[in-house]
């Protein structure tokens, strides 16, 4: 059985992340089925749930389509016999899926010609013999092949495993281990997946547990990044036995963490323009319902729209301060007005301005961009305009000043308090409980204090089960180096040592303070300053590498793989990748950071995690925590 095939370095141009993701689906995977025994020019991709979404987040319809499939269908539904017909079957190996593929290809009359079969990830001995076993198949198999690519690719530089309840498995009740080390188990394996795809050997690098003493007691939560390293390390070295173009030595750095790394991170108000629109909109994931105006006079039509790297002023505005924006497009704007195209259209009298064949042609070829723009420009003012409005609403800029002050020390609970009496009415209730959050990372003491958390939660408007999500900000607060909470000070000081340094301001724009902390350690590793105590390194005689150049199974193999339209010039003299992972969702700051340090370490930086949370869906997750947390010798452990 194949485990996939090698990325040429015939090209000279650098593909990033999610580049070689969709290379991979799309050539290794469809377009490989043409070169092999098939007769049908279309053919039809059986998948499963999980892969229906690797697929979505990494190609169109359109790629498909290109590539030969008419028909997208899910293997556990019913559906049309088409045995003149070829299938590519993208399906993860588990029991499940084997049974509902041989239960199609299998017997006297299969659902399909032949099969062209993918599995995510390396599949068991057990699950190949019991295909091999049938000897109806032996014919209709034309491909029996491992992709190891087992995540979703939802950035240009980020990805997720898809473990969405990963918060819930590791951080609550350990009774019984078993749903949480299958987590980790999972989430292990897809990880390692990303590197066999891009055919990397990460140094991996993870956060030690806060009392790494063999004499000492550890939870479980403790040692969440250790047991991750371990697992991604084993699968690691399957495939530097399995796959023959899998790197033998280091080629890139990989740090794991987890959510306790920053707390504040998921809930703090950001106020870049990506953060936003997924704080105080209506979306899901990237889709935006979008108003236009009815032709007829009636109620305006609504439109799905995608919020993504394929819309150029998103990707302009993505990752700026909300202000930037608002002037942005209002220049944009004017700039459209004065365009050549805009003045023949909107001439006043209703008649074309006289202009020249020449000029008629000019305007004619830019008529389709003109448009464009111009739908893009009405989207993203209707947004920007519906943030600023809800920003106003809820008063968020006061909110943002006190929990940046809180965030650096310039604040404490007597001024939470003052700022709940005041303005707790007017502000919503989702927001006030973000800013007891915060109090709660910060000053963990005033939990143990009943009296303020009942007069907190009054003049917040916060019902019983929102002071679920305040206390249990504790249970993800262990990873502070020699504290349980970020200020270890006594309760009731004013101004306390600050914990979080305060980054050089790169903008003028206000409430810009904060920035999550990864992106200190990210800088750290790349100037090799992480501290190997407090990350240790899982890697036998790790070979850190320093080579800036561009290795050379990243280059462009084809230049008629339809990736042209996604290059992006700046990668060509990129050093070795960095790689972070965040158990328990990351977020959307924490991603602005990655796109930021790219640029500016001239490294490829890559954030993976669980899931990638806004506040609502992380405040959810914390609110179904349950307590408690057993001690766990760090004997259970092997690294």
């Amino acid at each position: 059985m194949s485990s996939g095939t090698s990325l040429s370095s015939a090209s000279t141009k650098y593909r990033n992340f999610k580049e070689i993701t969709r290379h991979r689906l799309l050539n290794e995977m469809l377009r490989s089925c043409k070169t092999w025994n098939s007769k049908s020019t279309w053919k039809v991709l059986v998948m499963d749930e999980f892969t229906v979404k690797i697929m979505s987040h990494a190609c169109t319809v359109v790629d498909t389509t290109n590539e030969g499939v008419s028909l997208l269908e899910r293997i556990d539904k019913k559906r049309q016999r088409l045995p003149s017909m070829d299938a590519i079957y993208f399906i993860r190996p588990s029991k499940e899926n084997v049974r509902f593929f041989l239960s199609d290809m299998s017997g006297g009359v299969p659902f399909y010609r032949k099969a062209f079969v993918f599995f995510t990830s390396p599949i068991s001995k057990h699950l190949v013999g019991q295909i091999k076993a049938d000897a109806s198949l032996r014919s209709r198999i034309s491909a029996l092949s491992e992709m190891n690519l087992e995540y979703y690719a939802i950035d240009s530089q980020g990805f997720v495993t898809n473990n969405q309840r990963a918060l819930q498995q590791l951080y609550g009740d350990k009774d019984d281990s078993r749903e949480a080390e299958a987590c980790l188990n999972e989430m292990a394996a897809r990880v390692a997946t990303v590197f066999a795809s891009l055919r990397e050997l990460p140094v991996v690098h993870y956060r030690a547990a806060n009392r790494f003493d063999a004499t000492v007691e550890t939870t479980f939560c403790d040692l969440i990044p250790t047991k991750l390293a371990a697992g991604i390390w084993d699968s690691l070295m399957h495939y530097k036995r399995t796959i023959p173009d899998f790197p033998q030595r280091e080629t890139c750095e990989l740090l794991i963490l987890d959510r306790s790394v920053d707390q504040i991170a998921p809930i703090i108000h950001e106020w870049t323009y990506d953060a936003l629109c997924h704080d105080l909109l209506e979306m899901e994931g990237n889709k935006y319902v979008h108003e236009v105006a009815n032709i007829t006079g009636g109620p305006p039509d609504k439109k799905d729209v995608l919020l993504d790297e394929c819309d150029p002023v998103w990707l302009e505005l993505r990752d700026r301060h909300l202000g930037f924006a608002l002037e942005w497009l209002k220049s944009e704007l004017s700039s459209l007005k004065q365009n050549k195209v805009a003045r023949f259209e909107n001439s006043r009298d209703g008649q074309s301005p006289e202009v020249s064949s020449r000029e008629l042609k000019d305007i004619t070829e830019a008529l389709p961009q003109y448009l464009e723009l111009k739908e893009k420009l009405s989207l993203h003012i209707e947004i920007a305009s519906k943030l600023n409005t809800i920003v106003r609403n809820f008063k968020l800029p006061f909110l943002s000043e006190l929990e940046q002050s809180l965030v650096y020390g310039d604040a404490g609970i007597r001024e939470v308090i003052m700022f709940l009496r005041i303005h707790g009415p007017s502000i919503g209730r989702e927001h006030m409980l973000r800013l007891l959050m915060i109090a709660a990372a910060i000053y963990p003491e005033f939990l143990k204090d009943g009296g303020y958390l009942q007069m907190m939660m009054k003049h917040a408007n916060l019902l019983p089960q929102d002071m679920t999500a305040v206390r249990n900000m504790k249970l993800i607060g262990k990873g502070q180096e020699g504290s349980s909470g970020i200020f270890p000070m006594k309760f009731g000081i004013a101004k306390r040592e600050r914990y979080r340094k305060e980054r050089p301001r790169e903008d003028e724009w206000r409430y810009s303070r904060f920035s999550p902390m990864i992106e200190e350690l990210i800088e750290k590793l790349s100037n090799g300053a992480l501290s190997e105590e407090l990350y240790p390194c899982v890697n036998p005689n790790a070979c850190v590498p320093k080579s800036r150049r561009t290795p050379t199974w990243a280059h462009r193999r084809t230049s008629d793989d339809g990736l042209s339209r996604y290059a992006s010039s700046g990668y060509e003299k990129m050093g070795q990748r960095i790689f972070v992972v965040i158990v328990g969702g990351a977020t959307r700051s924490e991603l602005r950071v990655c796109h930021k340090l790219t640029a500016k370490l001239k490294r490829e930086v890559i954030l993976g995690s669980s899931s990638l949370d806004d506040p609502a869906s992380f405040v959810t997750n914390l609110k179904m925590i349950t307590a408690e947390n057993k001690p766990l010798m760090l004997d259970d452990v092997q690294i």
